[in-house]
């Protein structure tokens, strides 16, 4: 009796069950014609990230599994008629890439930076971002995510930073741009804001637990009295020559003739107040 379905083996080589489907889509053209039989259909826009191309490592399991998500939604939209864009990007501008370059190069702060040579240092980012942007984007081909692979866009690029600008003057000329003032997240040695997302990385942000002082600062005038202070940088002391109160915030004197906020305090016994002013 003639087999009708070939056997299969009992350990299947997945790997290369992969490959062989991948090399099948390619020489078919597939995706092309996907995209061909769609064309003229309702619009579905999808951009890609853009990841930060800073490393040369290659994808993180984190990066698989978010494209195999965006895949799965692209190739619904496909079967529903969509013509979409499939764009891919690449963020090239972002801290994470100047700090890798920085690394390989043994540079550790902004000095070192200009000392190097601020041209030669950003083609040195331009090369990372290209290594890195070659490795991902080969990945994620062997990952069998369909995109329109080389109509990439990159955020360093003059078309997407003239977009940019036009988009700022866009919002200025009706009148949405307002200058204020807000406390933000600082790198010092970097000498820059950091985002939310840098913050969340690993050994970026960490509680430590700073050595503080209370001490006495003597009263000018009245013996035997002074002003309790707090300080978390007491290596700043020696070079203290007065003390700053709140003129709206109550003082009291203790029997010892400490003066301490009362609002830190509230429990404490008080010979006398007084106002800060």
């Amino acid at each position: 009796m003639t087999e009708i379905f070939a056997q299969l083996p009992a350990f299947p080589d997945h790997p290369a069950l992969e490959r062989d489907v991948l090399a099948w889509w390619e020489s078919e053209r597939v995706f092309e014609q996907l995209r061909e039989q769609n064309r003229g259909g309702e619009r579905f826009s999808f951009i890609d990230g853009p990841k930060t191309a800073n490393t040369v490592d290659g994808l993180g399991v984190h990066h698989l599994w978010g494209r195999t998500y965006k895949d799965v939604f692209q190739r619904y939209k496909a079967l529903r008629g969509f013509d979409q864009r499939y764009q891919n990007g690449f963020d090239c501008q972002g801290l994470w890439v100047e700090v890798k370059v920085e690394r390989d190069l043994g540079l550790n702060s902004k000095h070192e930076i200009e000392e190097y040579g601020l041209a030669e240092f950003a083609r040195k980012c331009r090369d990372l971002v290209a290594e890195s942007a070659r490795v991902v984007t080969k990945q994620s081909i062997r990952l069998g995510q369909w995109m329109d692979w080389g109509n990439d866009y990159y955020t360093f690029s003059d078309t997407n930073i003239e977009y940019i600008w036009r988009f700022l003057k866009e919002l200025q000329e009706r009148g949405w741009l307002f200058q204020g003032h807000r406390s933000t997240e600082w790198c010092p040695r970097c000498g820059t804001s950091i985002s939310q997302h840098e913050l969340s990385q690993a050994d970026v942000y960490k509680e430590k637990s700073d050595p503080s002082l209370f001490v006495r600062f003597p009263l000018k005038g009245r013996e035997g009295e002074s002003l309790v202070i707090w300080t978390t940088t007491p290596w700043t002391l020696p070079a203290n020559v007065a003390a700053a109160v709140n003129p709206d915030a109550e003082y009291g004197k203790r029997d010892n003739g400490e003066w301490v906020a009362v609002a830190r305090y509230p429990e404490d016994h008080f010979v006398e107040r007084a106002r800060g002013a």
